[in-house]
């Protein structure tokens, strides 16, 4: 254990999903050995860090961009082992070429600030995919390309390669449990029965750390993944029934996969920048060929079902800690959305008025009455998905408070015309009733348009 002694581990990503629990990991065993070691962590933002909790003795945290050689020499100085977790494939999808580039970029500076520091060992963690370079998403040739560029370092690199990461603030996890909780029915596209092998976070983690501790390990690539071998398809359904929900999902082969991000963006607390190359990657077969690192770590890897019941006990216990800032940061967020859904309510009535206050028979005709029930069903599916915090409801809201906004200000055009755009002229509580539903519509647009601007940070 000679090697392990008075060393210095630099993290990087540690604000994020794997980043985070890597450091939590790392610094809970750093004074229960027989040997300690530094753990030095760089971040674009301090504050990121401090949000974890960890002991400040525990952790050295530096602050910089790994776009910045100088940066990266910054944080590599005095470092025998790195990890590389980081990862900028997000924000607008039409800038994929860019972020790509930038990723490039990256390990290059992070390869030869590494070499000129001299770091013993590079561990990184990458996509599990094994299909050909032209046939991979951009996503993942990216990921590719920096375990290669890393590789060409004079420091040992050890790539791990996982597929779906189980675990509470993970992008694939998150995608998952929204869509099964906020959809009683599910059009998916085929890519869902593409076969995967998903991986609990703690197991990746135990694989990441355990790893600096293994010679064997150094200078090689392994392939991690869960006991099961499941399709999204299964991982969809076996969730359903452990939260005890029945659910219909329907498999379509022409759902691209730029509609499929958008939908997930409305329907769950994941970006559409992000969506995509999350379903890009799942398009491919991802499964383990390389079982080598199960007999160089053994570890009783958790299936999938217990994955997901851990994730759910730890999302409990961590709403438990957090409920009195919770409910400090949901204020202004819990007024705006009662506002939608009683002005949605409001609306509802008015619009039946049409029915038994309004004396014209033009509302009768065939035209209006499949109006009305494609109306009357919106305004349904908008409260059904704004209950459960989508912003898709906050969406449907907005295009239904603009609709009723539009034709009751178009009734009540008379007054400035004299004669209704709509039909004949209203009478006088009519007309009254027409100005109440423009201000309830109002109130709509405004409340539809703050939820659906701020419903993402609220999940």
């Amino acid at each position: 254990m000679e090697y392990m002694k008075e060393k210095t581990i630099l993290v990087t990503g540690g604000s994020g999903f794997i980043g985070s629990n890597l450091l939590k990991n790392l610094t809970s065993k750093r004074n229960t050995k027989n040997y300690s070691y530094q753990i030095r962590c760089i971040t674009r933002n301090k504050k990121s860090i401090a949000n974890l909790k960890i002991d400040e003795k525990d952790l050295e945290v530096v602050e910089g961009d790994l776009s910045s050689y100088n940066d990266c020499l910054k944080a590599l100085d005095g470092v025998e082992l790195a990890y590389y977790l980081v990862h900028s494939m997000e924000g607008s999808t039409k800038n994929w070429k860019k972020f790509s580039e930038k990723e490039k970029t990256v390990a290059e500076n992070f390869m030869r600030a590494a070499d000129q520091c001299n770091v013993k060992r590079i561990i990184y963690l990458g996509g599990l995919i094994h299909s050909k370079d032209d046939k991979v998403s951009q996503h993942m040739q990216s990921r590719k390309q920096v375990g290669e560029i890393l590789g060409k370092s004079n420091a040992n690199v050890t790539i791990f390669r996982a597929a779906v990461i189980l675990g509470n603030g993970g992008s694939s996890f998150e995608m998952l449990r929204y869509l099964v909780e906020r959809l009683p029915i599910m059009i998916c596209p085929k890519w869902v029965t593409t076969k995967c092998q998903p991986i609990f976070i703690d197991d990746v983690i135990n694989y990441l750390a355990q790893s600096i501790e293994i010679d064997e390990t150094k200078g090689k690539e392994y392939d991690i993944g869960g006991p099961e071998i499941l399709t999204y398809l299964d991982m969809m359904k076996i969730y359903s029934k452990t939260i005890g929900k029945s659910i219909k999902i329907i498999t379509i082969p022409v759902l691209t996969t730029k509609l499929s991000s958008y939908w997930v963006d409305l329907v769950t607390p994941v970006e559409a920048s992000l969506a995509r190359p999350l379903v890009e990657s799942l398009k491919h077969e991802s499964v383990v060929k390389d079982h080598s690192i199960e007999k160089i770590i053994p570890l009783k890897l958790k299936t999938f079902k217990e994955s997901i019941e851990y994730c759910l006990k730890g999302e409990n216990k961590y709403k438990k800690i957090n409920i009195k800032q919770m409910k400090k940061e949901r204020t202004s967020f819990s007024l705006n959305y009662k506002i939608l859904l009683v002005s949605l309510v409001i609306l509802l009535v008015i619009g039946t008025s049409y029915y038994f206050l309004d004396s014209r028979q033009i509302f009768l005709k065939p035209f209006w009455l499949v109006v009305a029930i494609f109306w009357y069903l919106s305004i349904i599916v908008s409260i059904y998905f704004i209950r459960y915090g989508a912003r898709l409801g906050a969406l449907v809201a907005g295009i239904i408070g603009w609709a009723t906004l539009v034709f009751w200000v178009s009734d009540n055009y008379y007054i400035i015309s004299g004669h209704s755009l709509i039909g004949s002229n209203p009478n006088a509580n009519e007309t009254w009733r027409n100005i109440t539903g423009i201000i309830i519509a109002a109130f709509t647009i405004i409340s539809s348009h703050n939820i659906f601007n701020k419903a993402r940070s609220h999940n």
